[in-house]
């Protein structure tokens, strides 16, 4: 079975690899977008990387790679080790080229399952490193201090289903990476958030889907003060009714999405916080939130003044009354994601199509909100 490759690597531009084109062999093809080749070449560059095969060895890079390297017109700022599944180990030998190694960051020989040490090598030779995908590779949090160490440039990391990753790998992240951008830990059982207290504001992007978050552990998810997308959707039965009042607390004021859904014990206390203490809300996911009562709709009616989205499907404690408040309150809602709401009559939603016709009514449940993640 063949191996993806899952290093990008960028050059100084179009130009030179106009000049170049005709003095090497390489396997780019004009018109082709920069981004990863299924063909075993780097879709940036052009230049086959021999990654083709977990049956081969690959430690075979041509010379004029190695030139161009040398010459530093190659300069890897993007990692993903996620998609290598099909060998034994990772060997990322970084190389030190005097004033070169500012441009060149790695030259990976033979790539395979990740493990710490692979990951130490990868932050020893790329200090300029920015994005990495670490989905589903078996590292621990001495990998991840290694590389949080070593590559303080570090903006965007992907840690989903990484089972031995705990608070202690996020608090190395979160002290070391001034400049982190976005962080992608869904499903990782050992985490509960209290690895971020004290993050940097650039902190804009937190996916914590079905982690086992405690209140403690959100409060110091919105510690930086500059969180613009929160998703902790299925998150631990730990967390009381009580439990994501920390979100409308003061610290998540920037806060534009917010994925709630299937959080099925956050209350009317949590719901009216949030409401409160992010002015800024223009999407909200409370599909599933069965303990959401009258209360909670009333302050989000009040309060939510630029929520443009809301998702209620499946409520159970949605009322009519409930849906009312919605209706008076809310004004810039264009979209409610409503359906088998139990404790709704059709005369209620009839009357919210009357007054509210600028209202789009779609009855599809929507699993994942937000952006678009650039690490996948």
């Amino acid at each position: 079975m063949g191996v993806m490759v899952g290093i990008s690597c960028c050059e100084e531009g179009e130009r030179r690899r106009s000049e170049q084109r005709g003095k090497r062999k390489m396997n780019w093809r004009p018109g082709k977008k920069e981004k990863e080749g299924n063909d075993g070449s780097c879709g940036s560059c052009g230049y086959p990387l021999n990654l083709t095969s977990s049956n081969r060895i690959t430690s075979n890079i041509g010379s004029e790679y190695h030139k161009s390297i040398k010459k530093g017109f190659i300069s890897f700022l993007s990692v993903d080790l996620s998609r290598f599944t099909q060998v034994d180990e990772v060997n990322c030998l970084p190389f030190y080229w005097g004033r070169y190694r500012s441009k060149t960051k790695l030259l990976c020989r033979k790539c395979g399952v990740h493990i710490d040490n692979g990951l130490s090598l990868v932050a020893t030779g790329c200090p300029s490193l920015m994005v990495i995908n670490l989905s589903r590779c078996n590292i621990t949090d001495v990998g991840l201090e290694a590389l949080a160490n070593g590559c303080p440039a570090l903006k965007q990391i992907n840690l989903s289903y990484c089972p031995l990753v705990s608070d202690s790998g996020l608090r190395a992240l979160s002290q070391a990476c001034h400049q982190l951008q976005t962080v992608k830990m869904s499903c990782c059982r050992e985490i509960n958030g209290i690895g971020l207290t004290g993050c940097s504001p650039t902190l804009a992007y937190i996916d914590a889907e079905s982690c086992n978050l405690e209140t403690k552990g959100i409060m110091g998810i919105v510690s930086g003060g500059g969180l613009e997308y929160l998703n902790v959707s299925g998150i631990s039965c730990s967390i009381h009714e009580d439990g994501l009042a920390a979100i409308g607390s003061g610290f998540a004021t920037r806060l534009k999405i917010l994925n709630l859904r299937m959080c099925r014990t956050v209350g009317d206390h949590s719901i009216m916080a949030i409401a409160k203490g992010c002015p800024l809300l223009q999407e909200w996911n409370l599909a599933l939130c069965h303990s959401v009562m009258i209360s909670g709709w009333k302050s989000i009616g009040s309060n939510c003044k630029k929520l443009e989205k809301l998702h209620v499907n499946r409520c159970r404690n949605l009322s009519d009354h409930g849906l009312q408040a919605l209706r008076e309150g809310c004004k810039r809602l264009s979209v409610l994601y409503i359906s088998k709401c139990c404790r709704l009559s059709s005369t209620a939603i009839e009357l919210f199509k009357l007054y509210r016709g600028n209202v789009e009514i779609r009855e599809e449940e929507i699993m994942c909100v937000g952006p678009d993640w650039t690490i996948r």
